[in-house]
This record gives structure tokens, C-alpha cells and sequence, in this order.
């Protein structure tokens, strides 16, 4: 095959689809490397990681608030519904605590921080980046990855911390109007019931689940954000792209996580 023929052959290669994909996942996996290299080796920019988790915070309180009450009294309802059905209404503070405290919690923090956080933060770091802001860091010496990527990642991951906390406490206080007001539950019982099924390992577990949710938002809209190119319009699909790839990544990191804390608590 001729020099030229084999050029070909390349280009119609790193074209595909398949390509493509790998190539992205190689360079998200490299920029992941980097930023957690970066993270322990270089000074921490904390005036700029207070500035980012205000900003993560006041962007993602009120909808994680708003969206916390009906999804947690949602969900709570049915199961209490179900527990009406076989006469154990008195167990709805155990069925509450599982579902807010293991689950709803956690989903519904990070959905918050992935769906206005990390949206924001990916729509700074493109603008900037198409404004060739980046590559004048990089021209003066100073790396993007320890004065922008670094902040911004852990104050993601910290936030989805303290929401999840909000949201558990929002979530159980809303299960206790609808069971014991609204569906007939003992108030003393639901009280006493909410330590029966889980306890603090439950509660650890779901911080440390939101905290791995808020770092990978993080991690896909910084990563989004500097990749950003084609000008205004390169930003906004890098914006669109960031809900998608940090929701995907979301469920797909609960599944194994959940799975692992049960086998784990329920072998020992």
C-alpha cells in the first residue's frame, strides 16, 4: 500500500464513529489523570474554591429544594400506600429513612449540581475557552488544570456533599406530614421506625455516593468546557453534552456503588 493510500485509510479510520468514541474516553480518562495528579501535588487555590462552591451553591440550592420535596413525597406516598395495603402503615418511617437516606438523597442532590452546577461551570470554562482565555494561561505558564479544573472539581464534590444532607433532612420531615397527617401513621412510631432498617452506615454510604456523584459532574463539565470549540454554538453543545454524559455516568456509577454497599452490609 502506497504512502498516500495508507493516509487515506487513516483518515477514513479516525473518521468512524467507533474511533471516536475511544479517542474521547482516552483523552477524558488522561485529562482524569491529570487533574488528580495535579489535585496532590500543586497548591490548592482555595480563595478560588470558595468563590466556586458560593457560586455551585446559590445556583443549585433552590432547585435541589424544590425538586427534593415532590420527588421525596412522591416516592414516599407510594411505598406508603403499599404498607396501608398490608396493614403496616405503623413501619413508614423504615421505609421513608430507606428511600430518602440510601437513594432519593443522593440521585436527587447530584441531579441538581449535574443539571445547573456543573452546566454552569462548563459554560464558564468554554466561553473562556473560546475567548482563547486558556491558551493565554497556558502562553504566561500558568496551568488551567491547577488554577480552574482543580477548584472547581472539588467544590462540585463538596456541594453535592451538603445538599444531600439538606435533601435527607427535607425528605424525611415531608414523609413524616404525608404519613402521619395525610395517611394515619403513629407520629411516635414513624420516629422511632426511622432507625429500624438504617443506620449510620447507610448515612456515610450516601454521602460518600453523592460526593463520588458531585465529583463526576465535576470532572465531565470541566473536561466539556476546556474541549469546547466552534464558538458560541461549540459552548452551548458542550452545555448539552455535560447533562447527558454526567447523568449517564450518574446511574451508571449508583447501580455499582448501591450493589456494593448491600453485598457488603449484608455479608457482614
Amino acid at each position: 500500500m502506497s504512502p498516500g493510500s495508507r493516509k487515506m485509510a487513516n483518515d477514513a479510520l479516525r473518521g468512524t464513529l467507533p474511533f471516536k468514541a475511544l479517542s474521547t474516553f482516552g483523552d477524558f480518562y488522561t485529562f482524569v489523570g491529570k487533574v488528580f495528579r495535579t489535585m496532590f501535588t500543586t497548591r490548592f487555590r482555595f480563595a478560588e474554591f470558595i468563590s466556586q462552591a458560593w457560586f455551585v451553591t446559590t445556583v443549585s440550592f433552590g432547585p435541589a429544594l424544590l425538586v427534593s420535596i415532590p420527588f421525596c413525597v412522591v416516592i414516599i406516598f407510594q411505598v406508603n400506600q403499599l404498607l396501608i395495603q398490608i396493614g403496616a402503615v405503623d413501619l413508614a418511617g423504615a421505609g421513608a429513612a430507606v428511600a430518602v437516606v440510601r437513594e432519593i438523597g443522593p440521585i436527587v442532590s447530584v441531579l441538581v449540581v449535574a443539571g445547573a452546577g456543573a452546566t454552569a461551570i462548563c459554560a464558564d470554562l468554554g466561553s473562556r475557552k473560546i475567548r482563547e482565555e486558556i491558551d493565554a494561561m497556558v502562553t504566561l505558564g500558568i496551568d488551567p488544570i491547577e488554577r480552574l479544573v482543580v477548584p472547581r472539581i472539588v467544590a462540585s464534590t463538596l456541594v453535592g456533599v451538603a445538599l444531600n444532607g439538606m435533601v435527607t433532612v427535607v425528605g424525611l420531615v415531608g414523609g413524616y406530614f404525608f404519613s402521619v397527617v395525610l395517611q394515619g401513621a403513629t407520629p411516635g412510631l414513624y420516629l422511632s421506625d426511622l432507625t429500624l432498617l438504617v443506620g449510620l452506615p447507610d448515612f456515610l454510604a450516601s454521602e460518600a455516593k453523592a460526593a463520588i456523584f458531585g465529583l463526576l459532574a465535576g470532572l465531565t463539565a470541566c473536561y466539556l468546557g476546556l474541549n469546547a470549540k466552534g464558538g458560541p454554538k461549540g459552548v452551548g453543545e458542550a452545555v448539552n453534552q455535560t447533562v447527558v454524559f454526567a447523568f449517564m455516568l450518574l446511574f451508571a456509577a449508583n447501580s455499582v456503588i448501591s450493589a456494593l454497599f448491600l453485598q457488603i452490609k449484608l455479608g457482614a
